[in-house]
């Protein structure tokens, strides 16, 4: 599975961004897909995750409210739309894919398959 993330940038606070992960290879649909960022001089940690039904999905609570983990597996593509950003969720955004789709973890290790990472700059 070969993931691409797009759609970071520099935003001011208050301002939304939707990142996208284009999904490619054998079944991406059938995986679960997560959100991982790592801020300079920081250890990556979990954003969210979304099941492969999209039935399931989980954040982590300096997120929760603002942030939404949708997919369309026709289109092999799973967002993460983030409104109300605020200075602390500049980072490097990762997504992420997990083949045993009976969970929804929230750990890095959980996940074998990465993608490149894109940049969300948000000014104060």
């Amino acid at each position: 599975v070969q993931l691409q993330a797009s759609g970071g940038g520099l935003v001011e606070a208050g301002d939304s961004l939707r990142l996208s992960c284009a999904a490619s290879g054998r079944t991406p649909s059938s995986y679960t897909m997560g959100w991982f960022r790592q801020a300079p001089g920081k250890e990556r940690e979990f954003v969210g995750a979304i099941s492969w039904n999209s039935d399931t999905t989980c954040y982590a609570d300096s997120v929760k409210g603002r942030f939404t983990i949708s997919r369309d597996n026709a289109k092999n593509t799973v967002y993460l739309q983030m409104n109300s950003l605020k200075p602390e969720d500049t980072a490097v955004y990762y997504c992420a894919a997990d083949s045993a789709r009976w969970r929804t973890s929230r750990d890095s290790r959980s996940y074998y398959y990465w993608g490149q990472g894109t940049q969300v700059t948000v000014s104060s």
